[in-house]
């Protein structure tokens, strides 16, 4: 038997994405978005509020980056999530976060979040906060490559946030083969 719980936005697992982009005065705006996803081969979606100082920050410059919230960056990963750039002016600094601009966009890459997903921005839709965003070029700290060259999910330690219960969670665990282990049942 099923339990109905009606209109939800519930899916797991769903992502911690650190948005992040420069403001007119080259100043890091950054928050923590879970609603988001890859769609087609270049493009990345996200529900965003134009209320939020990154988004105006990144729709002035038309850039930014989304890096992968990690185990190891969990409270700033969350800090970034619950203080507003528009309340504390030092968001950024208070999380001991470092940057460097991306070489392929106009827009900050985190130091300590070894994953990074370079964007410009495609379209964004103020009345439903629906971004898209083209990737320019994944970028990965090489603390977090396996021996091929390829990002190890457990060197990056991808969180996850549970909607449900208002948790994070830990990912990385391999459980199967991917275009694979399906092909028994054929």
């Amino acid at each position: 038997m099923r339990k109905n719980f009606g209109s939800k936005p519930w899916t797991y697992p769903q992502p911690v994405f650190i948005v992040a982009a420069y403001d007119s005065d080259g100043k890091v705006q950054l928050m923590n978005a879970a609603w988001g996803g890859i769609d087609n081969n270049d493009r990345i979606n996200l529900c965003l509020s134009k209320e939020h100082m990154t988004v105006k920050s990144l729709l002035q410059s038309q850039a930014f980056t989304v890096s992968i919230g990690t185990k190891p960056q969990l409270v700033a990963c969350d800090y970034v999530g619950v203080v507003s750039g528009s309340k504390e002016p030092e968001k950024f600094k208070k999380t001991g976060w470092h940057q460097e601009k991306s070489i392929y966009v106009n827009a900050p890459v985190i130091a300590e979040l070894p994953m990074t997903l370079e964007c410009t921005l495609v379209s964004y839709d103020e009345y439903t906060g629906h971004l898209v965003g083209e990737i320019q070029n994944v970028s990965a700290d090489e603390c977090i490559l396996n021996e091929k060259g390829k990002i190890d999910p457990a060197k990056l330690q991808p969180i996850s946030f549970d909607p449900v219960h208002n948790d994070y969670l830990a990912v990385g665990e391999k459980v199967g083969n991917a275009f694979r282990d399906g092909l028994t049942i054929k």
